[in-house]
């Protein structure tokens, strides 16, 4: 996708406000047209990065990318599916999307071991998903399929699904 053309509009834009406050003001719409091009890419590329990522919602489990190639970005579209996980079924529909019900979201902290995070950064990018649409996702199967998470193993080596109270002789 070629931008210049839109990034040409808006400087003809700029030019024709100008010109309204005299020769001034036109000069000083020509010495700012350069500096704000960049600007002007860059709100350009956030609003279809954007744009991108709402439609990806959408396209579960499909997923649209914008890469830059130079100064231009080109949309990449994958519709395929990915191979099913063999550990989790996942849900033939979600249930919700990545924003929540009704657009509503929380943000929390969670803190993963390194090697954890490379493999969660690894499967997020084979689905061509941020980390945060991944983890989303996969939460939502495993409470969907009704997966508990495994108790964790205390340092003494017994597991605290497995510890047992009360008397013996």
């Amino acid at each position: 996708m070629e931008l210049t053309p839109y990034v040409e509009k808006l400087r003809a834009e700029l030019a024709v406000a100008a010109e309204t406050g005299g020769e001034e003001a036109r000069a000083l719409a020509e010495r700012l047209a350069v500096p704000l091009e960049s600007a002007i890419r860059l709100t350009l590329l956030e609003a279809l990065s954007a744009a991108a990522d709402e439609i990806t919602r959408e396209l579960a489990p499909g997923s649209v990318e914008v890469r830059l190639r130079g100064l231009n970005p080109a949309f990449v579209v994958n519709t395929r599916q990915s191979p099913p996980d063999e550990h989790v079924a996942a849900p033939a529909a979600p249930a919700w999307d990545d924003a929540g019900e009704k657009g509503a979201t929380s943000r929390i902290n969670l803190r993963l071991p390194d090697e954890l995070k490379a493999r969660i950064d690894e499967a997020a990018a084979r689905e061509r998903l941020s980390a945060n649409s991944w983890l989303v996702r996969a939460a939502a199967a495993a409470l969907d399929a009704g997966v508990a998470p495994r108790p964790a193993a205390r340092p003494g080596g017994t597991d605290l699904g497995q510890r047992y109270t009360g008397w013996a002789r």
